[in-house]
């Protein structure tokens, strides 16, 4: 049976829940988990297919392909990758900021905009996702995923006011304003060696994700019932997500990946650019 990542994370909800639901069959071991978890999962070999941090893929492409059609992006304000300062960010010049573990791709983002974009330096130091803590010692925290959703909503309650917040700084859209593109964030990689052994069953494995993106398109009311049902969101942030959240993975979205590589390149967090090999395009 395939080994199947499955991200702890909102933002996968509307394809996992197709196949979780019974709507699109996909005989699969599911295994869940923060990015960073299933990134080493996929990289020792314990996951044969999983949503994997982008930066993470170019890191060891080696490892595999990465299924067509699917991956988790966004085309500007993704409003789940937040960068929270407590002053302004291009006085930040060789302070040590605090990043969360949860996340190999933000951080490397971070990373690339604090250099090319705001023309500052700062070490990063990783640290267990929890706003009030992180900013106790850092000038500025990074937070991804349901933690940033949730702090984004406290403060939108009024909430956060004792931490002394200067501004809240939403990393795709930054990466948006200075490329002009999307920001591919998570890609679905296949370990070669999966596909050495059941070469066959990757375009079903394919063709069962098209199916699951299809059907949570026509049945959006019923995942945003079961979101509802899942996390302790309004349904208006619930709403405003899957808008914004995207699937994508056309050409638009692999020059997307692959400018977001060689962009790190250039400031150090990979050796050289890397270009996808897509299953369907690259395979063989």
């Amino acid at each position: 049976m395939i080994r199947l990542g499955r991200v702890d994370y909102l933002n996968v909800l509307p394809v996992y829940y197709a196949f979780e639901s019974g709507a699109v069959p996909l005989t699969a071991e599911f295994v869940r988990g923060v990015p960073a978890l299933l990134n080493g999962k996929f990289l020792s070999g314990e996951l044969d297919i999983t949503p994997i941090s982008s930066i993470a893929y170019a890191g060891q492409p080696q490892a595999g392909w990465v299924l067509p059609d699917v991956s988790i992006s966004a085309d500007g304000r993704v409003a789940s990758i937040l960068l929270f300062t407590r002053r302004p960010i291009r006085e930040l010049r060789g302070e040590t900021l605090a990043v969360t573990t949860s996340s190999a791709t933000s951080v490397a983002l971070l990373k690339v905009l604090l250099a090319r974009h705001y023309g500052v330096r700062c070490e990063l130091s990783p640290q267990t996702p929890d706003l009030a803590s992180m900013l106790a010692d850092h000038p500025a925290a990074l937070l991804i995923g349901d933690d940033a959703l949730q702090a984004a909503e406290a403060l939108r309650q009024g909430g956060l006011s004792g931490l002394g917040l200067h501004d809240v700084i939403d990393l795709g859209l930054v990466w948006k304003e200075m490329t002009g593109l999307p920001m591919v964030y998570a890609l679905w990689a296949i370990r070669h060696d999966y596909v050495q052994r059941h070469h066959g069953e990757i375009e079903r494995v394919a063709e069962a994700f098209r199916h699951a993106r299809r059907w949570s398109d026509e049945r959006r009311q019923e995942v945003l019932v079961e979101a509802r049902r899942r996390y302790d969101f309004p349904v208006e942030l619930l709403q405003d997500y899957f808008r914004t959240i995207r699937y994508d993975l056309d050409n638009l979205y692999q020059h997307a990946a692959e400018t977001f590589f060689a962009e790190a390149a250039k400031v150090g967090v990979l050796p050289a650019p890397v270009k996808l090999k897509v299953w369907g395009q690259d395979e063989g």
